[in-house]
């Protein structure tokens, strides 16, 4: 009897000059983002910003690895002390503020939802890419959040989340945004997703 058909991913070729501009646009679009004057809620140390929709995006349009590079290469401008985060904030400094745990899980966000993007495959679909987001840039994301408010707030765990669940509301507006992004990109970028195809010449097995 035959075996069953399988399923495998035609993944686009690498292209390193593309990889590396396109790394790069996304560094200009989380930088971008963050000149978008942000909200800051009274009594709250974190203000409402845009600049985590970027990170969002730059895993579910590029995939993990370079959505993962373009998020390290972003914090490694603001370390150096370019003034890129919302508010016109930069140097190392941040990385010991309040909210530092979202800084330090910014990359694995895009490098999540990257991976789980790209595992999903052309075309991309809303029904997952909205999930996806929210898993990453929501459950991951303010896991980091609460660490920081802990280790750098000085905040219990029940202190630290009650401080950051005014933003949940918007934090869901945002994933859905970024989806409905990252789908219009792949449309209009059909080969940056890879395409699962069945594959149908597998070696005929004897009965």
């Amino acid at each position: 009897m035959p075996t069953a058909p399988t399923t495998d991913a035609v993944r686009p070729s690498r292209r390193p000059a593309r990889d590396l501009a396109l790394v790069a646009v996304f560094v200009g679009v989380i930088a971008a983002l963050g000149l978008v004057p942000g909200l800051q809620v009274p009594g709250f140390a974190v203000p409402i910003t845009l600049q985590s929709m970027g990170v969002v995006l730059a895993g579910a349009v590029l995939g993990g690895r370079r959505g993962f590079l373009s998020v390290v290469l972003f914090l490694g401008l603001v370390a150096l002390g370019l003034p890129l985060l919302a508010g016109g904030r930069g140097g190392l400094s941040w990385f010991a503020s309040p909210s530092a745990g979202f800084l330090y899980v910014w990359p694995f966000v895009a490098l999540l939802v990257g991976w789980l993007t790209y595992r999903m495959g052309a075309p991309y679909k809303l029904r997952w890419g909205i999930p996806i987001n929210v898993l990453g840039g929501m459950v991951l994301m303010y896991l980091g959040g609460v660490a920081g408010l802990m280790v750098f707030g000085k905040l219990g765990f029940s202190a630290a989340f009650a401080a950051l669940a005014i933003y949940l509301p918007g934090d869901a507006v945002k994933m859905v945004v970024a989806a409905l992004v990252a789908r219009g990109v792949h449309a209009a970028m059909p080969d940056l997703l890879p395409v699962h195809e069945p594959v149908d010449d597998a070696e005929p097995v004897a009965a």
